[in-house]
């Protein structure tokens, strides 16, 4: 018998964090109740708590420690040594604030991200065809999603730390050695995959071979590093040297898979973080520990780039399933056709169990492709994995609310807002 009818919880009774909050509604609980019965939805939500790592094993919750969870959602206020301080303001989705004025994230960080692609280019001086191949990708129309991020938390750090109005020439170095990071990542990806478009146009690998993508990528990868070392923070140095071991740890997880349902779903996102939140998570820590000494503040904005990069990524899985190859810039089902099991597949799976079968050869007989795409389409698994993309969000918000407020902090909340809407 489920947890949650030997203690008589309906929907209603669960707090944040073991509900998703949009507009103060649990959408996720309520989905699942509505979907599948109590019993059903009850222990979809003990999976889920167990996957995300909000709670302990179901044995171990009880209708108490919820409601003693529910109290402590909030902490007190903390004061530190040098009057540092962590803020209480309640955590507050932007969907529910349709009054309030918010900032743009993008326009906020405009100044500060002016001429970014410019300055990284004059990082890869080099012979004249390499140099051709590393900035192929720094022509200035990429979304820019992760320094936006960088600057935006580390003006919203130095608020914090009574410095309103500045932002450090190291900051601004390490949102430029994110993007660089990032787009070696790319390089590397698309050789491994061997795909043909990235941003709407012809892959590095596709144009120049995969030799020369390889040693671009490498190339790229050796000029973030010399730029770091110059930033002079050893402990940053620490920080952003862990994004490279989980990126290629998160590639090696993704070329493998589980049998067991709970694991490959704990396995799906943990490669998840490796892959794509690391970067995220490491650099909002980093900018962090440039202005504040406060090992909370620091936590504080790793938190919120790990829950914003995973949301993020959810998201990006989802729109594989939904978005036409135009608007991503890269061709729809492509996660499919390279074998992979993303959350909407592994949400649909549970509806669908044919679709283990599949998994496990990784979509590789014929027809494997069409059918998966049509049971995700027939299941809740996108609307399930939107749901969860929800979780991480609101998360976010409640990790970077206890800044002191700010216009940048501000930004940050409605960033994540921005991350579930967005369309490519």
């Amino acid at each position: 018998m489920a947890l949650f009818q030997q203690q008589h919880i309906t929907w209603e009774d669960l707090p944040v964090p073991y509900r998703v909050v949009t507009g103060h509604v649990p959408l996720l609980v309520e989905e699942l109740w509505r979907c599948r019965g109590a019993d059903a939805g009850g222990a979809a939500l003990e999976r889920l708590c167990c996957w995300t790592g909000v709670a302990g094993s179901p044995e171990e919750l009880s209708l108490t420690r919820l409601q003693q969870e529910e109290e402590q959602t909030v902490p007190p206020l903390r004061r530190r040594r040098r009057n540092r301080c962590v803020y209480t303001t309640p955590p507050v989705c932007c969907s529910i604030c349709s009054d309030a004025k918010l900032k743009d994230p993008f326009s906020l960080a405009q100044k500060d991200l002016q001429n970014l692609y410019e300055e990284i280019k004059k990082l890869l001086v080099s012979k004249a065809e390499l140099k051709v191949l590393c900035d192929y990708y720094f022509d200035g129309k990429g979304k820019a999603f992760r320094p936006m991020i960088v600057i935006l938390m580390a003006r919203a750090c130095n608020v914090h730390s009574n410095k309103e109005g500045v932002l450090l020439p190291a900051q601004r170095s390490i949102a430029m050695i994110s993007e660089m990071i990032h787009t070696a990542s790319l390089v590397h990806d698309d050789v491994i995959d061997d795909s043909d478009t990235r941003r709407g146009k012809n892959t590095i690998n596709k144009v120049w071979g995969e030799r020369k993508a390889i040693l671009a990528g490498d190339f790229i990868l050796s000029a973030a590093s010399m730029a770091l070392a110059r930033i002079g923070n050893n402990t940053v140095v620490s920080v952003l040297s862990q994004v490279i071991e989980d990126l290629v740890r998160g590639e090696f997880m993704q070329l493998g898979s589980k049998e067991n349902e709970n694991e490959r779903f704990k396995h799906y996102l943990e490669k998840t973080f490796k892959k794509t939140a690391s970067l995220i998570a490491n650099s909002c820590k980093a900018v962090s520990i440039l202005v504040n000494s406060d090992p909370e503040v620091h936590e504080i904005a790793y938190q919120y780039g790990r829950n914003v990069g995973i949301a993020f990524q959810l998201v990006d899985d989802i729109l594989d399933f939904t978005s036409c190859a135009n608007l991503l810039g890269k061709p729809s089902a492509a996660d499919l056709k390279l074998g992979l099991a993303t959350g909407p597949v592994l949400f649909a799976c549970q509806q669908f169990p044919e679709l283990h079968a599949m998994i496990m050869r990784r979509f590789s007989s014929d027809g494997d492709v069409d059918r998966a795409w049509q049971y995700v389409l027939k299941s809740d698994g996108v609307e399930q994995t939107n749901y969860l993309a929800q979780h991480y969000c609101q998360e976010a918000i409640r990790q970077i609310s206890r800044l002191r407020p700010s216009t940048e902090r501000d930004a940050l909340i409605q960033l994540t807002e921005l991350v579930l809407r967005r369309d490519k």
